[in-house]
């Protein structure tokens, strides 16, 4: 993806959030950089569409939030996976799957 187009398609930021999420809680912040880090700097994620999707997803029971102390001694909100939300994840990736299948064949033909 060139540098240019950076905008995350539809439907594409809560599999992000929650791939994110899948190896450990983070707090907002830190979700945001794993982003950016998985997807080698292709993806920044503003706060002003991280923190809705986080609480959409809070309330989805797909990810569960708690206060505690930052790296820096901060208190910030910690977000982790459920299980409900790691089900999720996997109906995310299979679905990215698909349409990635399908707009390649588009995309391939004559």
């Amino acid at each position: 993806m060139g540098k240019e187009r950076t905008d995350l398609l539809r439907g594409t930021l809560d599999l992000l959030i929650l791939k994110a999420l899948a190896l450990e809680p983070l707090h907002g912040v830190g979700v945001s950089r794993r982003i950016t880090q998985i997807s080698a700097g292709a993806f920044r994620v503003s706060f002003g569409s991280l923190f809705p999707a986080l609480h959409r997803m809070e309330e989805k029971g797909w990810v569960q939030a708690e206060w505690r102390a930052s790296e820096n001694n901060r208190r910030a909100k910690y977000y982790r996976l459920t299980s409900s939300g790691r089900a999720q994840l996997r109906a995310e990736e299979r679905d990215w799957s698909q349409v990635v299948k399908i707009m390649a064949a588009a995309v391939e033909s004559a």
